[in-house]
């Protein structure tokens, strides 16, 4: 394959190009793009999961054999390893909220409800 190949990442809706071979962790980066990790691309600690529509299941290299041991059955549900998938063709993924950045939204919502019905 020759050329470049466009990485969408969701919900943030940065593209990337990118060549055909480079890991979905390696465009997130490039794209400023927060994917989590901690084992730097080692397969070992599962952060840096992200969805991948079956539809396009295709535009991604096959799951690698540290990738398979880690998500099992979770790759039929369209979850991959940024740090292994590597880009084929042009893909969108889905970057999953930082756990840490969802409780923090929870709790200003909640403050913002609380505020609301004082006034």
């Amino acid at each position: 394959m020759s050329g470049n190949r466009r990485v969408t990442f969701l919900p943030e809706e940065r593209s990337i190009e990118v060549r055909p071979g480079t890991t979905l962790l390696d465009a997130s980066k490039r794209a400023r793009v927060a994917v989590r990790t901690r084992c730097d691309g080692m397969a070992s600690c599962l952060m840096c999961k992200v969805n991948v529509d079956p539809d396009q299941a295709a535009a991604l290299q096959e799951p690698t054999p540290a990738e398979k041991r880690m998500l099992g059955g979770l790759l039929g549900q369209g979850i991959r390893l940024s740090c292994q998938a590597r880009v084929k063709a042009d893909v969108t993924v889905t970057v999953p909220e930082d756990p840490l950045k969802s409780v923090i939204r929870q709790k200003l919502a909640e403050q913002q409800r609380e505020k609301d019905e004082l006034w």
